[in-house]
């Protein structure tokens, strides 16, 4: 098969395009009528390669594989004549966005089809063989026809061990006398359910922030391509028969008025095969294109036309499932409806290709030339910690976001991320700069914008996510262009090993690396030390949370020095090696302010009433960044569990059942007697206003009576609400994902490393008053209002002078309590830090 030797990836195809043999249909090659049962993953890649086999013009690559060591494969269907010259189609196309040198020779237009970023949509993974069957069929005449001026990628499955997970559950119960009854078992996944990938992670929100290795792995292929249009293929309640494009309000203003409009074209089209047969259907309703981590507005960001098609179906249909009206809905007319679209997208591509070429060449003209976003520049201050700006680079490198030192400093002028309000500053040559005026110009506007236009406050998911706030970073928004004139440069330790045997080593504690650092030194058996105050030793200042690793109580641990100084090179951090305990100012080493880390045995709740997201994201964040040991405990057996053997349990977020009375006091005599209880977002609820716990939804009866009057007040107006008018009366009750300043307490353990100012990604409406006999480490003072994203007028005033984070003590032990999950969807980076912080240093 043809080579890509400038492409690592692209250099590995699987089959050898010379070992023809004859095409086989999916139904002749898997022996059994698609639709008739759930194929597992591996067949539909056998069918891939077969047909890669069997044809010339098709190529198979394995781009990368999952957690689970399954293989993440795509194909490329082209005419002869394209196939040909595919890796010239794929340069200019490069070229049209200014992300390759040179000009373009070749006019193809490209369609992206992906399938199966949820597992338990199980049909279009099916679906997508039979559309590849079509496409690739020789004896096709249509699609022979598209293919001669349109280039087709198609990648079967984005989360195969979601899907096999499905599968695997609905081939073990599904009936052979398929049962269409929704409270059949077959109809009813087990906890996680099949929706996500390994670590639970939902991948259709992961195309911006790339915590998972399939989104990491995938973007590096959409990147060499760059496609004009991408189709994410979904499912939808089973109830609900099929969306298509267009997309519903709000869309993001950078996307373009062609964009809108080729959705129209497209979805039309669809509407006439759908017409045809008397599908039902249904768009602009429900979807929209404004968070940027979708599988549809990824792309759309990148140029492309992003589009959903949701069929109706999901986890709960199987085989066949009886909807509302009565009728069966089978995996076969799922997997037709999804072929259909599929099929339809690349015929109206094909019809107006050279439009869509012209319009995605203009598109990446204007970025280049003529952004038209207001902020020009983003500027990232110097001083930041360089750990988070090294960690945030990485995401800019793996979208191809160019960014640089610029060659002068100066005065200027921006808004400030700090003050949310327009500042003067100095720009200095060591500062970081980030220009739109380059191919992903809309999408680092998404990115980084300080307030992004909201159309309509009714939308599918958070209105924020701005990632200075994520990082905790310091910097400004532009109205000016500034070019970078040098390449970034990141900090270095440059740390000299020590002279002789130091008492101790001291390390700065700031960020998730160092959190990464701490376990590294607990694994290899170093004992820490964390200070509880600031301190100055051999002149240099450090704040409190600073790690000291001293040479007294690590006796045992073999070559003690180079380990403590392989770690920190390996890391790279900065220590001082201190020939004393005695410090200039603050506590000497020895002081009982200068607490012993006891390595955390660390418990997590897993199972039916626990958020799979949530736990995931835990799982995740000690398995694959901190790299530390944790045990999953289910919460079936739960009550059983000695919790003894337990230093720490973490709670995610979820809706508990499981702490009745009997239960709570068990966990109370365990807190008691030292243990560490951190509660996650709903898992409050267990708590609140509980004898024994600190956190009270109202600091008192008045307040509470209070606050119920209001209630009725408003449900009294409420009673002659016009029927039209209850959903958007009802947005003003929600919180759709924005992002809230918090007054953080920097001198507790639970702030440590973040200074006096947090910000929270607040996802849920819970409220609760400040603590009465606990800590209020992180609150938002006074009149409550989002820094970005969208917050109804109602919800936001119940969050006036409210509890965000903190700690209650019992006994010798703690409750740290998180209103909002600090390691949501794992990109917010500054929330890591404090739940790194909960789990390590609070309590010690």
């Amino acid at each position: 098969m043809k080579k890509f030797p400038a492409l690592v990836l692209f250099a590995c195809s699987i089959v050898n395009s010379y070992a023809q043999q004859k095409l086989l249909s999916p139904k002749e090659f898997l022996g059994y009528e698609l639709g008739e049962r759930f194929t597992r993953h591996h067949r539909v890649v056998e069918y891939f390669q077969h047909v890669a086999s069997a044809l010339p013009n098709v190529d198979f690559h394995q781009y990368g594989e999952t957690y689970e060591h399954r293989p993440l494969v795509y194909v490329v269907v082209a005419s002869p004549e394209n196939y040909a010259r595919l890796e010239q189609i794929r340069q200019d196309n490069l070229r049209r966005a200014g992300m390759a040198e040179g000009s373009p020779s070749t006019k193809i237009s490209m369609v992206w089809l992906s399938y199966n970023v949820h597992g338990n949509e199980a049909n279009s993974m099916e679906a997508a063989m039979q559309t590849l069957y079509e496409l690739a069929d020789p004896n096709n005449s249509k699609s022979k026809e598209w293919l001669k001026n349109t280039v087709v990628i198609m990648d079967p499955c984005i989360n195969p061990d979601g899907r096999d997970r499905y599968a695997n559950f609905y081939n073990q119960y599904g009936n052979r006398i398929v049962n269409p009854n929704p409270e059949a078992k077959e109809h009813r996944e087990p906890w996680p359910g099949g929706r996500s990938n390994h670590y639970w992670f939902d991948l259709n929100r992961d195309w911006a922030w790339l915590t998972q290795m399939e989104s990491q792995q995938r973007i590096n292929v959409y990147n060499q391509w760059m496609p004009h249009v991408h189709v994410d293929f979904h499912e939808q309640g089973y109830d609900s028969p099929y969306y298509f494009a267009p997309a519903a309000e709000p869309y993001h203003e950078v996307i373009t008025p062609w964009q809108r409009e080729f959705q129209v074209m497209i979805g039309k089209n669809h509407a006439k095969y759908f017409d045809q047969q008397g599908w039902l259907y249904f768009t602009k309703e429900r979807f929209d294109l404004y968070y940027p981590s979708y599988g549809d507005t990824y792309p759309t960001y990148n140029g492309a036309i992003g589009m959903t098609y949701e069929q109706a179906g999901g986890g709960s249909a199987g085989l066949s499932i009886r909807t509302r009206e009565g009728d069966p809905l089978t995996l076969k007319d799922r997997l037709t409806h999804h072929h259909t679209t599929g099929l339809s997208t690349v015929e109206i591509t094909a019809m107006n290709s050279n439009r869509v070429v012209d319009e995605f060449e203009k598109y990446f003209r204007e970025n280049l030339n003529n952004p038209a976003s207001p902020y020009k520049t983003y500027v990232i201050k110097a001083d930041n910690n360089p750990d988070k700006v090294r960690r945030l680079t990485s995401i800019l490198n793996a979208h191809l976001i160019r960014y640089g030192h610029p060659t002068a400093g100066k005065a200027t002028r921006g808004y400030d991320y700090s003050t949310q309000s327009v500042q003067n500053f100095t720009l200095t040559t060591e500062d970081l700069v980030v220009n739109i005026y380059q191919p992903k110009s809309r999408l680092i506007t998404t990115l980084f914008e300080p307030v992004s236009k909201l159309p309509d406050s009714v939308t599918y998911d958070i209105t924020a996510w701005n990632l200075f706030y994520a990082y905790g970073l310091k910097g400004y928004a532009l109205n000016e262009r500034i070019n970078p004139g040098k390449p970034y440069q990141p900090k270095e330790a440059n740390t000299k090993p020590a002279d002789g045997k130091p008492y101790a080593y001291v390390f700065k504690y700031n960020s998730v690396t160092d959190v990464e650092f701490l376990c590294a030194l607990m694994k290899r058996g170093v004992k820490l030390r964390s200070s509880l105050s600031a301190f100055k030793v051999n002149g240099e200042s450090f704040d409190a949370g600073t790690l000291v690793v001293t040479r007294r109580n690590n006796e045992n641990v073999a070559d003690f020095d180079n380990v403590v100084q392989t770690l920190a090179k390996e890391y790279n951090r900065r220590y001082l090696a201190a020939a004393t305990g005695f410090v200039e100012s603050g506590s000497d080493f020895g002081s009982g302010s200068v607490n012993y880390i006891k390595p955390p045995r660390v418990a997590v709740l897993v199972g039916e009433q626990v958020s799979s997201l949530s736990a995931g994201a835990i799982w995740h964040f000690f398995e694959q960044e901190i790299k530390f040991p944790l045990t999953q405990i289910g919460t079936d057996y739960f009550r059983s569990v000695d919790l003894k053997n337990y230093d720490v349990l973490v709670v995610p977020e979820g809706r508990y059942s499981v702490f009745d009375d009997e239960t709570l006091k068990k966990v109370q005599d365990w807190i008691s007697g030292g243990g560490r209880l951190i509660l996650i977002s709903g898992a409050l609820n267990s708590v609140v206003d509980k004898n024994g716990f600190a956190l009270k939804k109202y600091a008192s009866e008045d307040a509470k009576k209070e606050a119920e009057k209001k209630d009725k007040e408003e449900q009294a107006k409420d009673a002659l609400l016009a029927y039209e008018e209850a959903e958007r009366k009802e947005i003003s009750k929600l919180i759709s994902g924005a992002i809230y300043k918090v007054a953080l307490d920097k001198s507790h353990p639970l702030a440590f490393g973040l200074g006096n100012t947090y910000y929270t990604l607040k996802t849920n409406e819970l409220y609760f008053s400040y603590l009465q006999g606990g800590w209020n480490v992180g609150v938002i003072r006074g009149k409550a209002k989002p820094v970005q994203g969208y917050a109804g007028f109602k919800i936001n005033a119940k969050l006036d002078n409210s509890f965000v984070l903190g700690v209650e003590d019992k006994g010798r032990g703690t409750v740290v309590y998180f209103v909002d999950d600090p390691l949501f969807r794992n990109f917010w980076e500054n929330g890591k830090m404090l739940f790194s912080n909960a789990v390590f240093l609070v309590g010690q």
